[in-house]
Order: structure tokens, then sequence, then C-alpha cells
């Protein structure tokens, strides 16, 4: 059976199916069908259907707008740990080449305590 085939089936047909046959089971019939069922609903049904979808996808915003925040930070702290790693490597470079302490406050932007511990 062709796919045009399986087409004029499930059009012709629709209205008088309850499930699906297994000539149709193909994943494009999957959203006709659902289509097919929700057409059936009572008003009710309907508006309890679609507040449902809704919900759904306002959750889905919230979720996926969280994770980009989460990642964003993420990449921002990442940064700023790698900064501050790369200033303490250039002060310890600095001082085992016997630089005064004020120099390289001034080229690290790192405080007399910080290098200190280094």
């Amino acid at each position: 059976m062709t796919m045009f085939d399986k087409w004029m089936y499930v059009l012709r047909n629709l209205s008088r199916l309850l499930e699906r046959p297994k000539a149709l089971q193909d994943r494009v019939f999957q959203k006709v069908f659902e289509q097919a069922e929700i057409a059936q609903y009572s008003l009710e049904e309907r508006r309890e259907y679609e507040a449902s979808v809704k919900n759904y996808w306002d959750y889905f915003s919230t979720v996926s707008t969280a994770e980009k925040k989460g990642r964003a930070e993420g990449r921002a702290e990442g940064r700023a740990e790698g900064r501050a790693e790369r200033s303490q490597e250039i002060a310890r470079n600095l001082r085992s080449m016997g630089l005064p302490i004020a120099d390289i406050i001034k080229a690290t932007g790192l405080t007399s305590e910080e290098i200190a511990a280094l």
C-alpha cells in the first residue's frame, strides 16, 4: 500500500475508524488521529483540553527560560573564576620574578592579602 493509498483511506474512513489500523501506524498519521479525536470533544472537554495544552506550553516555556538563564549565569561564573585564576597565576609569576607587591597589585588587581596567600 502506497502512502497515497493510506492517505486516501484515512480521509475516506476517518469518521468510521475507532482506532488506527495496523497499516496506518506511521508517525505521520498520529497527528491526524489525535486531531480527529479532539474534534469529537464536547465544548467543555475542548475547553479543558485547550487549557491543559496552554498550561503545558506555559510550563515548558518557564522551564526553558530558566535553563537558558541558568546556563548564562553558569558561563558568567565560569568566566569570572577563570579571570581570577589567571590573575593569581600572573601574580605568582610576577612574585617569582621579584617584583614589588605594589606593582603586582597594579598589574593583577589582587589585594596584598590575596598575593601573600599565593
